[in-house]
């Protein structure tokens, strides 16, 4: 990998800490809780529809996951909607922003190495506040020169964030669990990308991962990229 590289971003969810597992608990306790009216791969699949109708109302995170989990019970129940049921998903979402964040192997331990040679960022997309409260908790913020948190992960998305930092695509190197959000649109700007690869994956965000860019690299750990850069 080049040496020019003196920016590296990081994705957030599922690269840095525990996320998607949590959301995929939820949707099965929440699937459960409907299973009286439909099959749960039906109420999965109704629920994933509602989720992509949404995304460009409620954007990423675990506030639009619960209001179309809402949206789901009325488009299944209809007027036989019990507000415990309403009552049990609100909970279901408060769960999901409530819990502990969780670093994932190897995290600090490699952002410390990183830290000393390079600018790091955080560059994930979400809500504002939730991904501000994860970072808090995580203990990982001071290693950070900047953070953007982004309503989506596109093309222009990452010029404006390069812009913002004064950073050509050669200096900068993105990592994260999402070929479609964390490495495509890196590579599409000629700056460099590094997939890793995280065990539960949204739907939304799966893609193949056969790319063909001098300038990616698929790793199996985080703390791999250290031996890609000296």
């Amino acid at each position: 990998m080049r040496t020019s590289i003196k920016t590296i971003a990081f994705d957030a969810d599922d690269t840095l800490w525990v996320n998607e597992p949590y959301f995929r608990d939820a949707e099965k306790e929440f699937c459960g809780m409907l299973e009286n009216y439909l099959p749960k791969e039906l109420i999965s699949e109704e629920l994933f529809h509602t989720e992509m109708k949404n995304l460009h109302l409620y954007g990423y995170g675990a506030k639009g996951f619960m209001l179309s989990m809402i949206e789901t019970i009325t488009s299944i129940c209809g007027q036989t909607a019990s507000m415990e049921l309403i009552r049990k998903t609100i909970e279901l979402g408060q769960e999901i922003l409530a819990k502990p964040v969780e670093l994932i192997p190897g995290v600090e331990e490699t952002l410390e190495t990183l830290s000393s040679h390079y600018r790091l960022v955080v560059a994930t997309k979400g809500d504002l506040l939730d991904q501000e409260s994860k970072l808090k908790k995580s203990g990982l913020a001071a290693y950070f020169h900047h953070v953007e948190i982004m309503s989506n992960k596109k093309k222009e998305d990452y010029e404006k964030l390069m812009k913002r930092l004064d950073c050509s695509p050669d200096q900068f190197l993105m990592l994260g669990n999402s070929i479609k959000s964390d490495v495509l649109p890196v590579l599409e700007l000629g700056a460099f990308a590094a997939h890793i690869p995280y065990h539960v994956t949204w739907a939304h965000e799966q893609h193949e991962t056969d790319l063909k860019y001098e300038r990616f690299l698929t790793l199996r750990k985080l703390n791999e990229i250290i031996n890609h850069l000296r």
